[in-house]
């Protein structure tokens, strides 16, 4: 189940988005690392999250699901954004170095597809950072924000998908400790919750954010080869007594 723009615009724009904002955008910032150079594209809806890729990157493009729809970014300037199908991205092979996948995974139909896709289009070495909802946290649960939607993640179901999908796993880190409510004395204390959270290692963060890399290999299946059985005639020679009674 995917939500729309408009709701994801509404979202971000209000004091609980903000909030989102400014922790989500910490993580995810802590695992970028240089982008001098590099091409990077936002999968789902990334703008909230792009604007630090986009100052230093060769180039940062915004890919918005067609269920979904699409919104102008940036805000100035040519646009840098699409509405495109997410399992068959417009895109070459190998011609993205950095992919950030939020508020996609837990939406689309078929989530190996979609990295297998994001596989096909990343370079060698190439880097994805994705971020879901962790099952356990309350953001999951409650349907007052975007993350609320979709299906949720444990940790070892992350793994086992980019196992299946050739990723490997290099980074991980859980965000959004405080509660998803509007109540501003709530987000008032939203960094002790996140300090707290973090610090004992508390299960019900409200997201995963995890970064892989592009495994350069894709493992092979091993077949077993069959032998063919050949039947060969065996000759039998004939004794004495029988050739001469048939004489």
């Amino acid at each position: 189940m995917s939500i729309d723009i408009t709701d994801l615009r509404s979202f971000y724009a209000s004091p609980l988005g903000s909030v989102t904002r400014r922790y989500v955008g910490r993580a995810i910032g802590r695992f970028w690392g240089p982008l001098t150079g590099l091409r990077v594209l936002g999968l789902g809806y990334a703008p909230p999250y792009l604007s630090a890729a986009r100052a230093d990157s060769e180039r940062t493009i915004a890919f918005m699901p067609a269920n979904q729809g699409v919104v102008n970014w940036p805000g100035t300037g040519v646009s840098a954004s699409a509405l495109v199908d997410p399992l068959m991205m417009p895109l070459p092979e190998a011609s993205i170095d950095r992919v950030l996948l939020v508020h996609a995974l837990e939406t689309v139909e078929s989530p190996s597809e979609l990295l297998h896709e994001i596989w096909r289009i990343l370079t060698p070495g190439g880097r994805i950072i994705m971020v879901a909802p962790n099952r356990r946290g309350l953001w999951a649960r409650m349907d007052t924000t975007p993350f609320g939607y979709g299906q949720p993640y444990s940790r070892s179901q992350l793994k086992s998908l980019m196992r299946q999908t050739w990723f490997s796993p290099e980074g991980w880190a859980e965000t959004l400790y405080v509660p998803p409510l509007t109540n501003r004395l709530v987000l008032g204390t939203a960094q002790a919750w996140e300090r707290i959270g973090a610090g004992f290692s508390l299960p019900f963060a409200g997201l995963h954010i995890v970064e892989a890399t592009k495994q350069l290999y894709r493992p092979g299946t091993v077949m077993a080869v069959r032998r063919s059985r050949r039947t060969a005639p065996a000759f039998v020679p004939a004794t004495a007594t029988r050739m001469s009674s048939e004489r």
